[in-house]
């Protein structure tokens, strides 16, 4: 399954390419991983359906992955489960606005990024609707 990472910060992609690993959980596909540092490259590769979950800095500059997020959300078809990155707890109401399937805070625990990637990588392959 292929998982996009947007995050304008290379060390915040490393962290979460690193915490979710090649396979996140043992009853999951193994994950190919997509890095994205700007929102058209995002808007490119999730209207391409090819995606299966993406994983969105909240803070990343100009575009932010909430409004990545809520826009996403509003216009792709078939649009992939979307983890949010938000930088604090307080933030969860903007989050539930981005229509964002789940949510991980920072300082990232790479347990629960892995946990949290792995449900949605469920999710997609139980709700997929133009499956391969």
């Amino acid at each position: 399954m292929k998982v996009l990472v947007y995050s304008d910060d290379a060390a915040t992609r490393a962290e979460v390419i690193q915490a979710i690993g090649r396979r996140p959980a043992a009853d999951v596909p193994f994950v190919e991983i997509v890095e994205c540092a700007t929102e058209p490259k995002v808007h490119q590769w999730l209207g391409s359906g090819e995606i299966d979950v993406a994983v969105l800095d909240g803070e990343t500059q100009p575009a932010g992955g909430m409004g990545v997020s809520r826009q996403a959300k509003d216009e792709v078809y078939d649009c992939p489960p979307i983890c949010l990155i938000i930088a604090r707890r307080d933030d969860r109401w903007l989050a539930e606005w981005s229509k964002a399937d789940a949510v991980v805070s920072q300082p990232l625990e790479p347990m629960v990024v892995a946990d949290t990637v792995a449900d949605l990588m469920r999710r997609r392959s139980s709700t997929r609707l133009n499956a391969k």
